[in-house]
This record gives structure tokens, C-alpha cells and sequence, in this order.
């Protein structure tokens, strides 16, 4: 049990470094090349179209450790493991709840916006659903970062 415990964190740790890096470091660079390569490089739509690729790749793997989370979470659970406790389970049941969210809920709706064209991102509803979609996101890396402490210090134990 001590491997999967590992593992386990290394997943939550690899998603929560994905999930900061595309946040953090990878969406300023992307939305403002000019910063770097000068102006009329890329216009926002189309680093928006970018930056959309960018979390469709990311998508699986949001899924994966998210559904691998609340299955680990839910496995210490039945087994009655002296580690096993209810704010873990919500935790990761939780951020499977946000992970859905993004992946079949908002990233959806942000696609089809770009597939309707710039003016279709240039309106409040994408804006609102951007922005939704962005704490949605933020939510789901509190919650892992949370339960990667919690589950770090109990498997240390």
C-alpha cells in the first residue's frame, strides 16, 4: 500500500504542477507574445485558440488523476485503512466534480465560442464563462493542493 501511497501523491503533485505551469507561466507567454517578439505577432483571439489547445491536451489528465484520486480515496475507504478518512473522500470527490466541470461543461462551451469566431469571444457570455471556467480551475488545484498536504502527512505517519 505504501507503493500506490507514492504514486498517489506523485499524480497529485505532477497535476497540480500542470495545472500551475499552464495557469502561471504558460498563459501570460501565450497572450502576450508582443512582450517578447514585438507587436502583430498573434492577435488575443488567436492566442486564445492556442491557449485552448494547450488545456484539450491537459483535459485527460485532469480527468485521469481526478477520477484515480477519488477511486484511491474511495479504495482506503472500503478497506477500512486506518488512513482513510471523510475530508480525503470529499476532497477528491470534489475535485472530480470540478474536473468534469471544466472538461465536459466549460471547455466545450469555450470551443464552440472560437468555432463561432472573434466576435463570438468578444462577448460578455464568454467572458462570464471564461472567468467561470478559470475558478472552476483555480478551485480544482486548492482542492488537490489540499488534499496533497492532508494525504502527505498522513502517509508520512
Amino acid at each position: 500500500m505504501r507503493s500506490m501511497s507514492v504514486v498517489y501523491l506523485m499524480c497529485l503533485g505532477l497535476m497540480i504542477g500542470v495545472e500551475l505551469a499552464a495557469g502561471a507561466f504558460v498563459a501570460p507567454v501565450i497572450f502576450f507574445p508582443q512582450k517578447l517578439l514585438g507587436e502583430g505577432i498573434l492577435t488575443h483571439f488567436q492566442s486564445g485558440i492556442l491557449m485552448t489547445e494547450i488545456f484539450l491536451r491537459m483535459n485527460l489528465l485532469v480527468l485521469f488523476v481526478s477520477l484515480g484520486s477519488f477511486a484511491f480515496e474511495l479504495s482506503l475507504w472500503f478497506s477500512k485503512a486506518k488512513n482513510s478518512d471523510k475530508a480525503s473522500i470529499l476532497f477528491s470527490g470534489l475535485a472530480l466534480v470540478l474536473a468534469t466541470l471544466f472538461v465536459y461543461y466549460y471547455t466545450p462551451l469555450i470551443v464552440d465560442a472560437q468555432l463561432r469566431g472573434e466576435v463570438a469571444t468578444a462577448s460578455e457570455a464568454f467572458r462570464t464563462i471564461h472567468k467561470q471556467s478559470e475558478w472552476v480551475m483555480k478551485g480544482l488545484m486548492m482542492i488537490q493542493l489540499g488534499l496533497f498536504i492532508r494525504r502527505g502527512f498522513v502517509f508520512t505517519k
